[in-house]
């Protein structure tokens, strides 16, 4: 390795096949300063891989850990390309995007740059493996009590998800066009530390960190019932999906359970050791970028990639209260 600090790295050790046999080969995480990216590097990291961290804008630098920054959303397939060659990656993970409002910005995020990494797949000697991460609401609004598996027809009904399933259905053409071997995983709602401040239990979590003594925290909470998954056993099936020869396939990754709204409000103020008196809730119809359920049917990550969700709700609760507070 050389010239980390300018993003420049060389060397890698062969592959065999589709998938990760003999010693364990450089890999390029998109978005790795993200709210799940950091997990996915620290999950490879710690399993004794070398990784590129992909970045928009450089963070200061980490020890050890090789960065460059590149937008691969504006970026030429030719000039990915030409850093995975340097990089000598041979793994690629997606973990960039975000939560847009606009259908442009979706595009932008979610279909364009996935685009752009697929054209320069198509340039390197040997086709990587590639895994995306997508996102259960490309399946869209489902009739509750539906545990949704694999072969449920997408039906998604916002720019995220529609954006989210073409980027999905991109990978799986390169994939049978023999460009990468590629598997998408479709992750559920992801908490735990380093939660999205985007998300709904990220935002509760910053604001009743801000909250000032003696006030209570206003919310409108909806009905809905959703599936979450901890951003911790979410990188642990990433790393499970770049070492398996499975591809062409999307996979569902999260705890199998709709879990209701209230109790996990509930659930976070006590793990935060606050009293119940803290939430004023008034429920209301809330805006969703999936629908009013979902509860992904996660048989087949068990079966295709030896994955379970392993953290506990509470213990998912606590670590994303005390990762916000800096305990």
């Amino acid at each position: 390795m050389r010239d980390t600090a300018a993003g420049h790295v060389t060397g890698t050790a062969p592959v065999t096949g589709d998938g990760l046999a003999g010693p364990r080969p450089v890999v390029a995480v998109l978005g790795a300063n993200g709210s799940i990216g950091r997990h996915v590097v620290s999950a490879f990291e710690t399993t004794g891989y070398r990784v590129l961290a992909v970045v928009r804008k450089r963070p200061r630098a980490a020890a050890g850990r090789a960065c460059v920054a590149l937008d691969a959303s504006t970026a030429s397939g030719t000039e990915i390309a030409e850093v995975l060659t340097t990089a000598g990656a041979r793994v690629v993970v997606n973990a960039a995007g975000g939560w847009f409002a606009s259908a442009e910005e979706n595009q932008h995020a979610h279909v364009e740059l996935v685009e752009r990494l697929l054209a320069a797949a198509a340039l390197l000697p040997v086709p990587p493996r590639l895994v995306q991460i997508g996102s259960v609401h490309e399946y869209g609004p489902v009739p509750h009590g539906t545990v949704i598996h694999e072969s449920y027809e997408p039906t998604p009904a916002t720019p995220y998800a529609r954006s989210k399933l073409a980027g999905t259905q991109a990978v799986l053409r390169a994939t049978r066009a023999g460009h990468v071997h590629g598997i998408v995983l479709r992750a559920v709602n992801v908490f735990g530390p380093d939660a999205a401040a985007g998300s709904f239990l990220g935002s509760v979590v910053r604001r009743l960190r801000d909250l000032p003594a003696g006030e209570r925290l206003r919310l409108e909470v909806s009905r809905d019932r959703r599936d979450f998954v901890d951003v911790r056993d979410m990188a642990d099936a990433v790393v499970r999906a770049a070492e398996s020869p499975v591809s062409g396939r999307t996979v569902n990754i999260g705890r199998g359970e709709a879990l209701d709204m209230r109790r996990m409000l509930e659930l976070l103020v006590a793990e935060a050791g606050r009293g119940p008196g803290v939430l004023e809730l008034t429920t209301r119809s809330v805006r969703s970028n999936g629908g009013s359920w979902t509860q992904a049917d996660v048989r087949l990550a068990n079966r295709l990639l030896g994955w379970a969700p392993k953290t506990s709700l509470r213990q998912s609760l606590r670590d994303m209260w005390e990762a916000a507070t800096g305990r």
